[in-house]
C-alpha cells in the first residue's frame, strides 16, 4: 500500500501598515512633513538670493537682496504710498471677476443644456477663446475709454472662458440616468438644475473659477502696465522704467501675494458651497 504525503500549502500573509494601524497619526505626521516641505523650499531660496547679495554674488542693483525688498516694503506701507496700488488692483480683480463668472457660469449652464444654443454659440467663443485676451484692450478702450472700465473688462473676458468652459463641460458630462430620475419624478426645470444639474456641476465649476482667479491676476498687471496710471502692474512696470529694482520686486511680491489670497478665497468658498464633493487637500491625499 503506498502512501502520498499530503502537498504543501503556502499561505500568503499581509500584516496592515502604519496607515491601517494609526490612521490618524498617519495623517498628522504626512501633513506635518507636507507643512514643513512647503515652508522650507521656498525659505531655503529667499536664503540663497539674500547670500548671493551678500557676497555679491549678484548684482544688488539688479537683484536686490530680500532684506532690502522686505525693508523698502515696510517702509512704502507704512507711509501708505502701497496700499493705493494695492487696493487699485485688487477692486479691478474683484469687479472683473464677479462679473466674468456670473456671465461664463449662465452661459456654460444654457450651453450645456441645450444642444441647440451650443451648436449656435461654440464656435464663435471657440474661436474668440484662442485670441489673446490683452489683443482685446484696444477694443475695450475704444468701447469704454480710458479709466476703470477697460481693466475690468478684461479680468471679466478672460475669467469668463475658464468659467464657460469649465461649466459646459460639467453640465454635458452629467450622467444621463441622472437626468432622467429627475423626469421620472416629475422634476420642474427649477427642480431639475436645483437639485441634478447644480449639485452635479458645481465641484467641477469651481475648480475653473479657481483657476480664473489666479489668471485674472496675472491678466490685469500687464493690463495695468498699457493702460493703467496706478496699480501693482503700473507699479513694476514704471518702477523698472526708472530703476528702481527694489520697488519693482515689492510689486511682484504683492502680486504673488495677492493671487494666492485670491486663490485661497476661492477654493475656501468652493468647500463650503460643496461639502459633498471630494477635497483637494487634506486626508486621503497622497
Amino acid at each position: 500500500m503506498t502512501t502520498v504525503a499530503p502537498e504543501k500549502v503556502s499561505v500568503l500573509v499581509r500584516r496592515p501598515g502604519p496607515e491601517e494601524l494609526h490612521p490618524v497619526r498617519t495623517h498628522r505626521r504626512r501633513r506635518a512633513l507636507e507643512l514643513t516641505l512647503a515652508t522650507a523650499v521656498p525659505l531655503l531660496l529667499v536664503l540663497l538670493w539674500q547670500l548671493a547679495a551678500t557676497r555679491a554674488w549678484l548684482d544688488d542693483r539688479v537683484y536686490p537682496a530680500p532684506s532690502t525688498i522686505l525693508a523698502d516694503g515696510w517702509d512704502r506701507a507704512a507711509a501708505g504710498d502701497l496700499w493705493p496700488d494695492v487696493w487699485a488692483t485688487t477692486k479691478r480683480v474683484l469687479a472683473g471677476y464677479a462679473i466674468g463668472t456670473a456671465t461664463g457660469y449662465a452661459l456654460g449652464l444654457l450651453m450645456g443644456s441645450l444642444s441647440l444654443v451650443r451648436a449656435a454659440l461654440e464656435p464663435l467663443l471657440d474661436a474668440l477663446y484662442v485670441v489673446p485676451k490683452l489683443a482685446l484692450l484696444p477694443v475695450f478702450l475704444n468701447m469704454f475709454g480710458l479709466g476703470e472700465g477697460p481693466q475690468i473688462a478684461l479680468v471679466a473676458a478672460t475669467v469668463f472662458f475658464f468659467v464657460w468652459i469649465q461649466t459646459m463641460s460639467a453640465v454635458i458630462s452629467i450622467p444621463s440616468g441622472h437626468r432622467d430620475a429627475g423626469q421620472v419624478f416629475g422634476a420642474s426645470p427649477w427642480q431639475m438644475f436645483r437639485h441634478v444639474l447644480l449639485p452635479a456641476s458645481l465641484p467641477s465649476v469651481l475648480v475653473g473659477a479657481r483657476i480664473a482667479a489666479g489668471v485674472a491676476v496675472l491678466v490685469i498687471v500687464a493690463s495695468e502696465q498699457i493702460a493703467a496710471t496706478n496699480g501693482l502692474g503700473h507699479l513694476i512696470f514704471d518702477s523698472r522704467a526708472l530703476f528702481q529694482n527694489d520697488v519693482m520686486f515689492v510689486g511682484i511680491v504683492c502680486v504673488a501675494a495677492l493671487g494666492v489670497l485670491f486663490s485661497e478665497l476661492v477654493r475656501i468658498v468652493g468647500r463650503l458651497l460643496t461639502p459633498w464633493a471630494p477635497r483637494d487637500r487634506g486626508r486621503g491625499q497622497s
